[in-house]
């Protein structure tokens, strides 16, 4: 990442650009402390192989329009799933049924609710 671009700030190109062409269920989770690959995921959902592919190019255009080069772009091939790693901000772009069935949300949540529970368990 840039000097210049804060993860907040890619956070916000990434929503914006996804909002901008109709991604569907955007959801975006803070997984710091959970992982050391990165700050925040981003989860959206297009309506069509295409759309997928739009939606996740539309990520890459934003962000390299503020001088940022993408670390890596996964899955266009099978348009079903497109990961854009921004390193501190990871996208995911997927087809509802492939999102589902991963449920990446619940993965990274599940680990969420366990350390609240620790938490609160550990106050006197």
């Amino acid at each position: 990442m840039t000097d210049t671009v804060t993860t907040e700030q890619m956070k916000q190109l990434a929503v914006t650009a996804l909002e901008d062409l109709k991604a569907q269920d955007i959801q975006v989770m803070d997984v710091r402390g959970m992982t050391s690959i990165t700050d925040v995921m981003i989860v959206a959902s297009g309506t069509s192989d295409r759309h997928v592919k739009a939606l996740a190019d539309s990520v890459v255009e934003a962000v390299k329009k503020e001088g940022v080069e993408p670390i890596g772009v996964e899955g266009e091939g099978s348009r079903e799933w497109v990961l854009v790693d921004l390193g501190d901000v990871i996208v995911h772009v997927m087809h509802p049924q492939t999102r589902a069935f991963y449920n990446l949300e619940k993965l990274w949540t599940v680990g969420e609710e366990q350390r609240l529970a620790f938490r609160k368990a550990d106050k006197p």
